[in-house]
């Protein structure tokens, strides 16, 4: 007798294919509503600040006139190159959401692809764009939990692949794909999806910040060629060839997948960036703030040890690379160099990270003075907590350390921070919004549900 239990990939392309706006809890459509709002609004900042992002949205608008914007600009693309270039903006400015519990950013390809299709074939109302982001942007959180060998150990950096892999699913969500044809949606992302690990490893590349055009063209692509016949395979995701055989050697937990799924979101757990830098720098610039609130001045300090876990030994090696980066993007994925910045310049906005702060005189020396300790197993959520040890000129030693910085899901930042965010990036696009239009924007976003044309708020 033959087991009548749908394969793993048919489960997870029969939910994608069926769920409802009505299947969703009231708390996932506003988290929806919220990554839709924070992405947005930083993809429209990176456009007038991000110049990394500059030569992919010269390529798109040259590859001929479409239906679909790159937000910020005025300009409109074929849906491809429209998820492409704003996929480069995406990630640009490190300030999008990210999941602490798999580390990565699950809405950074997703909502590119999503906004890209949403126009091709307007009109889609809102509750049709909130299903396909909640769907796809679960779908890659699950994706990352279900891990149990780490990418990085094959040469891979996954925050690009898992989100594709669930950008790609909700566009066929958005499209109205089968469960068949999201099984070749899935199949054909595979076809594209990837990031080769070295992309840490180099001084001078600017690609870690542009990255996500990638998976976002990508699950524009798939989606669109699936819808047109174009067959994939039948267990693109536990297959001998597969998703986590290509990437993880085959070591998986497919509970991580499938419990809960169609009932609890996992988009409910993100974190929303209060700092422009990556995730695990937070817990540092969180309590660098503190020290100088309290009274710590920068220059009195004369040593700094940085508490970290091993998550976050990527963000403070090679010492040297780490305390004097070459790229913005770089500094923003280092936490001596965004420690000694909130000490020093006693914030950390999109303001302080322009090309000239690399060249800071006395960021540099406090980075300088920053070491680091590895914790294996510290008490703190894994690449999100830290603690640091001050200790001054004249003897005095402060210590602090953070469970999970601010943004989390346990110190949430309000909606009301959420639309000023917005509001702030959108006044700093390439073509700016005015913070009216801005505020009245973020409100059409706040209320999706009831919006007729999603593509039509981004035209």
């Amino acid at each position: 007798m033959t087991d009548p239990t749908p394969v793993l990939s048919e489960r997870i392309a029969q939910h994608m294919a069926g769920v409802r706006f009505e299947d969703l809890p009231p708390s996932t459509v506003t988290a929806a509503k919220h990554i839709l709002l924070d992405a947005t609004g930083v993809m429209l900042a990176a456009s007038g600040m991000a110049e990394e992002a500059a030569p992919f949205i010269r390529l798109a608008s040259e590859a001929g006139a479409g239906p679909s914007t790159i937000l910020g600009t005025g300009l409109k693309a074929s849906p491809a190159a429209a998820a492409f270039a704003n996929g480069s903006l995406a990630h640009a400015l490190d300030f999008e959401d990210a999941f602490d519990l798999a580390p990565g950013h699950p809405n950074a390809s997703l909502v590119p692809a999503l906004l890209a299709l949403a126009q091709l074939r307007a009109p889609v109302d809102g509750k049709q764009f909130l299903t396909a982001l909640a769907a796809g942007g679960d779908l890659s959180c699950r994706v990352g939990l279900a891990l149990r060998r780490r990418m990085e150990e094959g040469g891979w950096y996954p925050p690009p692949i898992t989100a594709g892999v669930g950008a790609a699913c909700g566009a066929g969500r958005l499209l109205g794909l089968s469960a068949e044809g999201v099984l070749d949606c899935l199949s054909l992302a595979l076809c594209q999806v990837t990031m080769p690990g070295e992309i840490m490893h180099s001084r001078r590349t600017v690609l870690r910040a542009v990255r996500e055009a990638f998976p976002a063209q990508a699950a524009v692509q798939s989606a669109l060629l699936a819808e047109a016949g174009v067959a994939g395979f039948e267990t693109p995701v536990e297959g001998k060839g597969g998703l986590y055989k290509l990437y993880a050697e085959g070591q998986f937990e497919p509970a991580d997948l499938l419990d809960g799924l169609g009932e609890r979101y996992w988009i409910e757990r993100l974190t929303f960036k209060r700092w422009p830098s990556c995730r695990g720098t937070h817990p540092f610039i969180q309590i660098a703030l503190r020290l100088h609130s309290s009274g710590v001045a920068a220059d009195a300090i004369s040593r700094i040890t940085v508490l970290i876990d091993p998550v976050q030994k990527m963000l403070v090696e090679p010492a040297d690379r780490k305390q004097a980066p070459a790229v913005v993007i770089d500094a923003k994925f280092s936490i001596p160099f965004t420690t000694a910045l909130a000490l020093v310049r006693r914030k950390v906005t999109l303001d302080e990270f322009d090309p000239a702060v690399l060249r800071d005189a006395e960021v540099l020396a406090t980075a300088r003075k920053i070491s680091y300790a590895v914790v294996e197993a510290p008490s703190w959520q894994l690449g999100s907590g830290g603690g640091i040890r001050v200790e001054l000129a004249d003897g005095q030693v402060f210590e602090d350390s953070v469970h999970n910085a601010s943004g989390c899901p346990d110190d949430p930042l309000s909606e009301d921070h959420l639309r000023e965010k917005f509001i702030d990036c959108a006044t700093r696009a390439r073509v700016p919004l005015s913070r009216g239009r801005a505020a009245q924007l973020a409100d059409a976003i706040l209320s999706l549900e009831t919006c007729d044309d999603v593509g039509a708020l981004f035209a």
